[in-house]
């Protein structure tokens, strides 16, 4: 173990909380880094308290000394003049605050956020990147060790079903008559084929169609099965361009705009290209705006959940969440986290641990901001509508909580959380995520490594036909999560895995299975012991609690423990009944019961039936939640009046916001009964 240990990292950053009232305590002796020309240091030095850009890197001369991406790519932008700080200048400054965030007499030193526990720092010596590339080669084998024997026990289940179905067939049986959506499944499968032998004939009449359908398909016939959003658009008679954003760490990250192709022409690639890092600066858009006389689309963003790419709102056709909205008449645009399928960065390399340093909480603080503010600029809105899936719930939440970054709240219109990720479901408990708590930090670094979290899929998904692929990765992530494709449509199966894994940090993957973290609280925001303590009072008689604790200091005990302040935006949830990742249930109880008294739920919903996924990719999901989606971005939409109504919107009053939760009431929402707070 000696030896492991020289391989490393022995330092950690003290990272509490972001926020009012807290402070940073931290030393650093800053290298500049020699694989980068310019001298920039390390991505995971903390902001200073109060920064209200929370830029990670410290100003010298310029209002950021993290060189945007088009500048060190002359063929993108022209490249500003940017200063980057000497290593002096880096270590006096964090030398200086060192001193100044020393606690003060009579003041409280801040303990650090169990939650969110220091992250490791990595020099640039030449010693560090020789242990750094030991230690990728040995958590590369004892990586693949563990995949393999995933990847074996689910091969053991498969045999399993397999057996079964030819079972089913051998006795005249159809093993698929079970399926809750056989005959719509069989409708739609016949349909595919008739449309994919007559594409050549259709393409043919594409100029004469294109005066009666509003949106003509330019892709079609069988489908190849890619990675690629923006061909699966095409095929709906719809478009994406593909922009890249700056974070305020440097990290390069991808949006995507969906467009309807017959109103909208795409951006040039220098204008596509990433900004600076700086974010809500009023800056314009990449080009004049143009509506043809028309009003403006209300702007959406969504980000998609853990292992994924937002590839996974794009998948089901015209059943698809984003392609369905796009159509209705909302301008969509979907938001991927760092890394992703390429990962990127302004001055760090894919081999330099700096790089993979982060955790939700970087997503949420860093990535969101960067996406918002492209949007917000591209569009000429102040707000836009949110959705997040999974994960991109859980950086949504953790970047709203009034100490880390509430401000995000005052762009956000509405929050829509699809299975939220905030509280852990009984999964949890399974034996190999156990083995992965049980580790120390230095064991699961030895084991997954300091860079991306089992690397070797990726490779694996670009060599690999994409129905074989898609094949393996149900069947891993069947094993895995318990997901199970009894509400979807199996002719699209092997396409929705197309978009997943892609590249995140182990050090990411610790924060969620690690011993410290999410597996070890239960929770993204709140210690276990404080869940303990919520479920005795939840399952107490409240008559019985002392008087102290009662009437009128009960209201600032709700305050002192709530995860949010007056900022965060209006929030919805649909929570997936069946679903064994994560928890909903319990988050809707934490709202319901007023922990959180400045939240506004504007509508939620439990789906018995569903699973974690199936918000998106079950075959009624644009039934049970698109259409409920569409309307309550329409209800707390604040700018109606000056932007177009989204079809099926046009009964949907305008919810009204009175700051304060009071009592229930109910509205009638895509014709179904729900609860919104007045």
């Amino acid at each position: 173990m000696e030896f492991v240990a020289t391989l490393l990292p022995c330092q950690s950053l003290s990272l509490p909380y972001i926020g009012k009232g807290y402070r940073h305590s931290w030393h650093i002796d800053i290298d500049t880094d020699p694989s980068s020309t310019q001298g920039e240091m390390p991505a995971n030095i903390p902001p200073t308290e109060g920064h209200s850009t929370l830029t990670t890197i410290p100003s010298v001369d310029k209002p950021s000394s993290i060189p945007s991406y088009a500048a060190s790519h002359p063929e993108k932008r022209k490249p500003p003049n940017i200063t980057t700080p000497t290593s002096l200048q880096l270590s006096q400054s964090a030398e200086a605050r060192s001193k100044t965030d020393q606690p003060q007499h009579g003041e409280k030193e801040i303990p650090n956020n169990p939650l969110f526990p220091p992250l490791p720092i990595y020099d640039s010596s030449t010693s560090r990147r020789v242990k750094s590339s030991l230690l990728r080669s040995v958590s590369f084998v004892l990586a693949l060790g563990c995949l393999s024997l995933v990847a074996v026990l689910a091969t053991f289940k498969t045999i399993g079903a397999i057996t079964k179905d030819v079972f089913f067939r051998l006795t005249f049986r159809d093993p698929d008559k079970k399926r809750p959506f056989y005959e719509e499944e069989k409708r739609r499968k016949n349909q595919r084929a008739i449309e994919e032998k007559g594409w050549n004939k259709k393409k043919a009449d594409t100029e004469r169609d294109a005066g009666h359908d509003e949106f003509v398909p330019t892709e079609g016939g069988p489908d190849p099965i890619v990675c690629d959003v923006s061909y699966y658009a095409r095929r709906v008679g719809l478009d994406v361009e593909f922009l890249e954003v700056q974070t305020e760490d440097g990290f390069i990250i991808d949006l995507w705009h969906v467009y309807d192709p017959s109103e909208y022409k795409p951006m040039s690639e220098s204008q596509r290209a990433a900004r600076g890092p700086e974010v809500w600066t009023g800056s314009g858009p990449s080009r004049p705006f143009d509506f043809s006389g028309k009003k403006p689309k209300f702007p959406v963003l969504l980000i998609h959940g853990l292992l994924q790419s937002s590839g996974t709102f794009c998948v089901n056709d015209d059943d698809s969440l984003a392609f369905f909205l796009c159509k209705v008449g909302y301008d969509v645009w979907l938001g991927n986290n760092r890394c992703g399928f390429k990962p990127k960065h302004s001055f760090l390399k894919t081999r330099d641990p700096r790089m993979w340093n982060w955790t939700p909480r970087e997503m949420g603080i860093r990535d969101l901001p960067a996406l918002t503010s492209r949007v917000l600029s591209e569009t000429g809105f102040s707000k836009l509508g949110f959705i997040g899936h999974s994960q991109g719930t859980t950086q949504t939440f953790i970047a709203l909580s009034k100490d880390q970054r509430p401000e995000l709240g005052e762009k956000l219109s509405v929050f829509c959380a699809l299975s939220p990720a905030v509280y852990a479901g009984p999964l949890i408990q399974r034996f190999y995520f156990k083995f992965m708590t049980m580790l120390s930090e230095r064991l699961f670094h030895l084991v997954f490594g300091i860079h991306a979290f089992i690397p070797l899929m990726m490779p694996m998904h670009e060599v690999m036909p994409g129905h074989l692929f898609g094949m393996f990765g149900y069947r891993m992530y069947r094993y895995l999560f318990d997901w199970s494709d009894t509400r979807w449509d199996r002719g699209l199966r092997d396409r929705m895995f197309q978009f997943a894994p892609v590249y995140v940090s182990s050090e990411s993957m610790r924060w969620w299975l690690g011993r410290e973290c999410f597996a070890k609280q239960k929770c993204i925001l709140s210690t276990r012991e404080e869940g303990l303590e919520e479920d005795r009072l939840d399952g107490s008689d409240l008559s019985s609690i002392p008087t102290s604790t009662d009437s009128a200091q009960r209201p600032n005990m709700k305050l002192a423990r709530a995860w949010y302040n007056g900022q965060v935006p209006p929030i919805a949830i649909w929570v997936a009944g069946s679903d064994l990742l994560v928890d909903g249930r319990k988050l809707l109880n934490r709202f319901n019961r007023g922990r959180e008294p400045h939240a506004r739920i504007v509508h939620q919903r439990v789906i018995e039936d569903y699973e974690h996924l199936d918000v998106l990719w079950a075959m009624d999901a644009i039934e049970k939640v698109g259409k409920e989606v569409r309307d309550v971005l329409w209800m707390t939409c604040d700018v109606r009046d000056k932007v177009r109504v989204p079809r099926g919107c046009e009964e949907v009053e305008s919810w009204r916001d009175h700051g304060v939760k009071g009592p229930r009431s109910e509205i009638i929402l895509s014709g179904k009964q729900v609860m919104f707070w007045n």
